[in-house]
């Protein structure tokens, strides 16, 4: 009935564009040269990954429904500020209850991402623990905010992310990055706060919405730039003969 208004972007475009020109700058250094790109230390190629954080970017406008309570009290905001942002949620008249859905470009492609990304580089432990880590922190950081969601700042995600992946996985530390920072952030921040979701008062809740979609996209941008970066190789403990 309401299925239009399910789909709505959940930051303000001039957002929307500087996250878009941060990616398509990405692109272009790797493209050039100026940053050396290593399909290795991530599993997949400059390209590949271009494509699907720019999938990611435009699937934040597409919200899947999972559950709908007709009871709940509706708080109906256009512009709503916190930690900084300025958070778009849809106007909606005798709307009937709120509806749970999924963000895809904030949790149905990381989430098979950050899968494919643990099966092809054979972390599933080192990414088990620093997603757990992530999700820690980021569950203390989160807050409930009223008419739209639940919020964490957009820096914590992907710096803890990327600390914790150069410090538990040098060689895996794009990878690891990129799980634990988006799957910590939509635990932390989304799944363990569903018993809260009803009292936010907001007409849609998407998990990995509003609220943890910048920060889960940052920490795909900063995936890549790790994969960029040099590596300090261990030094060989082959000795050679004297001849």
């Amino acid at each position: 009935m309401y299925s239009h208004q399910l789909h709505y972007l959940p930051l303000p475009p001039i957002v929307y564009a500087a996250l878009l020109g941060a990616l398509v700058a990405l692109f272009v250094l790797i493209q050039i040269g100026v940053l050396s790109y290593a399909y290795g230390r991530i599993g997949l190629s400059s390209t590949s990954a271009t494509l699907l954080l720019l999938a990611s970017l435009l699937g934040g406008y597409v919200n899947i429904p999972i559950a709908h309570f007709a009871s709940e009290r509706v708080v109906p905001q256009e512009v709503i500020d916190f930690f900084g942002r300025r958070y778009v949620v849809p106007m909606v008249v005798d709307w009937p209850g709120m509806i749970l859905a999924v963000n895809v470009g904030g949790a149905v492609i990381p989430f098979f991402l950050s899968l494919f990304l643990l099966a092809r580089n054979r972390i599933w432990i080192v990414g088990a623990v620093a997603t757990a880590i992530v999700a820690l922190v980021v569950h203390l950081l989160a807050r409930i905010v009223p008419g739209v969601g639940i919020s964490v700042p957009i820096v914590a995600p992907p710096l803890l992310s990327a600390g914790l992946a150069l410090l538990l996985s040098r060689d895996h530390a794009a990878p690891v990055a990129y799980v634990s920072g988006s799957l910590g952030t939509l635990i932390g921040a989304d799944l363990l706060n569903l018993d809260k979701m009803r009292e936010i008062g907001t007409p849609i809740a998407s998990l990995g919405g509003a609220g943890t979609f910048d920060g889960i996209f940052v920490t795909g941008i900063l995936a890549v730039l790790i994969a960029s970066l040099p590596l300090r190789r261990k030094p060989s403990n082959i000795s050679h003969a004297p001849q």
